[in-house]
């Protein structure tokens, strides 16, 4: 009977707010509005001077910065590469801590052998947690970054052990993981696709359960997606083509939320040397990687034109001279490698992601619901637009 009583005074009060509220589509519940992108980047060691600088002119782009950072030895021992007590780090950390801007810098691990003897071994991963954990606490980091790449199939266990442990000592810390792009198998191969192909060294369900951020490395596509490959007329190279980053993304939101999801782009470009296969399309030999002046700075020597390519990216072409010497430094290339007359029929091309292309997959992360971009690299180097295809905090 009081049910009864209690469910009659609610009914009679919900036709009450029923008649005060406006008809129409004015009576729709307003949606809530959606948080703004957060915007991160990796700041690399080898460029710390020019890198820090870049950053704190745009402070006000930031939420999050990324020093580029710390190491792992074949022991699983940390090292410090960027040698974080030192300038400009030091004055640094402490102007984006004034700023309220999380600094999570980035743990690198890439020797998938080592890693996988850590991190099967209970004692040396316990170890690498507990010293992972002293770190972040010990310098008042507001949390780690794992970047751990290069992993063996067969470590997936125990990376996801890992993880778990890490983001169980790391309370209120956060836990930001890096993963490699993950290209729909239907778009990896023609035909059937070869044994083991659906094997992978990362468990996103792990992830998605112990990390705070997942940023998703979409990038460095180049000829990976053979279906894009046969769409594209003429040379087909990208950086990061918006529609193979849109299958990456949707691929891995099937396990990992999109609360966590935040979208790699590159600020960079590659160089390769281009051989004509006729009907078989072209092979393509990486020759360095650059910052967009140097691709610049060629096509003004030489009168050429950057084109909007099929990616959306930039591209130049050029007939190549004698080759670098092996120690030079590819953001300092003379422009004097470069002819404009045919050697061996080969042909150089340079293929670049510009503030255009970054304004892109800015947009793309907004449509798809992400969380956040995070821009790599933060060295000086990168388009210097770029900053005004990001979002203000």
């Amino acid at each position: 009977m009081r049910f009864f009583v209690k469910l009659t005074l609610l009914s009679a009060f919900a036709a009450f707010l029923f008649a005060c509220a406006p008809s129409g589509a004015q009576a729709a519940a307003t949606p809530a509005p959606k948080p703004k992108l957060e915007v991160s980047g990796w700041i690399p060691y080898w460029r710390s001077a020019t890198g820090t600088i870049d950053a704190m002119e745009h402070f006000d782009v930031l939420t999050e910065v990324n020093p580029f950072g710390y190491s792992v030895k074949s022991n699983g021992t940390i090292a410090d590469t960027m040698k974080v007590h030192e300038e400009p780090w030091a004055s640094f950390i402490a102007a984006a801590r004034a700023k309220k801007i999380r600094v999570i810098p980035t743990l690198m691990w890439s020797n998938g052998a080592d890693i996988h003897r850590i991190l099967s071994n209970t004692e040396t991963r316990i170890n690498l947690e507990d010293s992972i954990t002293a770190l972040v606490n010990g310098e008042e980091y507001d949390g780690i970054e794992i970047d751990f790449e290069g992993k063996y199939a067969e470590t997936r266990p125990y990376f996801s052990t890992f993880l778990r442990g890490l983001y169980q000592r790391m309370g209120k810390k956060w836990v930001m993981c890096d993963i490699e792009p993950r290209t729909p198998i239907s778009s990896r191969y023609e035909g059937t696709p070869p044994k083991g192909a659906g094997e992978y060294a990362n468990d996103y369900s792990a992830i998605n359960k112990y990390c705070d951020r997942v940023k998703i490395m979409a990038y460095d596509q180049g000829s990976i997606d053979v279906k894009l490959n046969a769409a594209n007329f003429g040379p087909y190279i990208p950086i990061a083509d918006s529609t193979w980053v849109e299958k990456v993304v949707n691929l891995t939101a099937q396990t990992i939320l999109k609360k966590k999801l935040v979208l790699g782009i590159p600020t960079y470009g590659y160089e390769y040397n281009v051989t004509s296969l006729s009907e078989d399309g072209y092979r393509y030999t990486l020759q360095w990687a650059f910052n967009p002046r140097y691709a610049l700075d060629l096509a003004k020597e030489f009168n050429l034109t950057p084109v909007r390519n099929f990616a959306g990216e930039l591209n130049i072409t050029y007939f190549p001279a004698v080759p670098p010497p092996p120690d030079a430094n590819p953001l300092d290339l003379p422009k004097a490698l470069a002819q404009t007359t045919a050697s061996d029929g080969t042909f150089n091309i340079a293929w670049w992601s510009d503030a255009k292309a970054i304004a892109e997959k800015v947009a793309l992360a907004r449509k798809l619901g992400l969380r956040g971009v995070a821009i790599f690299k933060i060295d000086g180097g990168g388009d210097p637009a770029l900053w005004e295809a990001l979002p203000r905090r």
